[in-house]
């Protein structure tokens, strides 16, 4: 089961599109707001989670995540840099997937459950 939390439907809509492509019998959840997002991740199990990194307070998310030991994988569309990169670290998050690469999301969470990217 996978949860995927952005602020832009459409991203949403490409991510499940994508991963029900590869795995049409994958269950999906998507949404778009904070508190739909804690909501679902204290009710549900996920095998991983696909995280804004600022639209939907990801870094909180990711806190939240961390707890839960729910693989996560964030997604940005500011360029990676040391800058934009030292909270995640400091979250102990290690997997990025720039939002321009969307179509690239199926390989990307492969290898976040391959070598089990756990944050902190």
């Amino acid at each position: 089961m996978i949860l995927a939390v952005d602020d832009e439907p459409d991203v949403l809509t490409v991510l499940e599109e994508e991963v029900l492509d590869a795995c049409p019998d994958c269950q999906f959840h998507k949404v778009t707001n904070y508190r739909e997002a804690v909501e679902k991740m204290t009710s549900w199990t996920y095998d991983a989670v696909i995280l804004d990194v600022f639209g939907v307070q990801g870094f909180n998310l990711l806190e939240l995540a961390r707890r839960r030991h729910f693989p996560v994988g964030l997604l940005t569309t500011y360029p990676l840099t040391p800058e934009t990169l030292r909270l995640p670290a400091q979250l102990a998050a290690r997997a990025y997937l720039p939002k321009e690469r969307l179509g690239e999301i199926v390989p990307f969470l492969e290898e976040i459950l391959k070598y089990n990217y756990l944050p902190g």
